[in-house]
C-alpha cells in the first residue's frame, strides 16, 4: 500500500510546485500564498502545508524544482545543437530563450521580493550561486571551450549577463525583434573574440 501512497503524495508535491511557479507568473509575488497554490493545484491548504509549511518553503522548492528541469531540458537540448559554423549563435540564443522564458519572470518575483526581505534573501542567496555556477558551465559545455583562461571565462560570463539583461528587457514589453538582432551580432563578437584567443572549441554534453 506504500508505494502507491508514496505516487500519490509525489503527485500533488509535483502539482503545487508547477501551480506555485504558475502563480508567479500570473499573479506576482504578494498573491502566490499557500491558499492560492493549493486552489490552483486542487488540493487542500492542509494537504500543501503537509509538504510545505510555510509560503517561503513551497517557494523555495518552486524554484529548485524549475531549476532541475531547465537543466534536464538542457542536457536534452544540447545534443540539437549545430556544429560548425551557426553553433555559437545557437547557444547565445537558447540562453536568451532561458532568461525570457515564463520560468525566469517567476524567479524574478521571487528576486525582488528577497531584496527587500532579509529572511527570504538568505535562503535564494544560495540557490542564486547555484543557479549562476551551473548555467556558467552549461554555457562552457555548449560552447565547447576551456574557461581556464580568465579572458574565455570572462567572454562566457558577459553572455550570460547579456542573456539576463535582454530577460529583463522583456519584462514590460515585447523586445523580441531588437533581440534577435543583439543575439546575431554578439554571437559573431563572441566567435571572433574566442578566435582571436585560439580558443579549441569541440562540443560536449554538459555535465550538469
Amino acid at each position: 500500500m506504500r508505494a502507491p501512497q508514496q505516487d500519490r503524495s509525489r503527485v500533488t508535491r509535483q502539482r503545487l510546485l508547477e501551480a506555485t511557479l504558475d502563480s508567479l507568473v500570473e499573479f506576482g509575488w504578494s498573491a502566490t500564498t499557500v491558499a492560492v497554490v493549493a486552489q490552483r493545484a486542487g488540493v487542500s491548504r492542509g494537504a500543501a502545508q503537509h509538504h510545505f509549511p510555510t509560503r517561503e518553503d513551497l517557494i523555495t522548492a518552486a524554484l529548485e524544482f524549475m531549476f532541475d528541469g531547465r537543466m534536464e531540458q538542457a542536457r536534452r537540448e544540447v545534443t540539437e545543437l549545430p556544429e560548425g559554423d551557426g553553433r555559437t549563435e545557437a547557444v547565445v540564443s537558447r540562453l536568451v530563450d532561458y532568461y525570457t522564458g515564463t520560468l525566469f519572470k517567476a524567479a524574478l518575483q521571487v528576486w525582488t521580493a528577497a531584496a527587500a526581505d532579509p529572511e527570504l534573501r538568505a535562503r535564494i542567496l544560495p540557490l542564486e550561486e547555484r543557479f549562476g555556477r551551473v548555467a556558467h558551465r552549461a554555457a562552457v559545455e555548449s560552447l565547447g571551450v576551456d574557461d581556464s583562461d580568465p579572458a574565455v571565462r570572462r567572454l562566457v560570463q558577459a553572455t550570460l549577463d547579456l542573456a539576463r539583461g535582454l530577460g529583463l528587457a522583456d519584462i514590460l514589453t515585447d523586445d523580441s525583434r531588437r533581440r534577435t538582432e543583439i543575439v546575431r551580432c554578439w554571437a559573431a563578437q563572441l566567435d571572433a573574440a574566442l578566435g582571436s584567443l585560439g580558443t579549441s572549441k569541440s562540443p560536449a554534453s554538459p555535465a550538469l
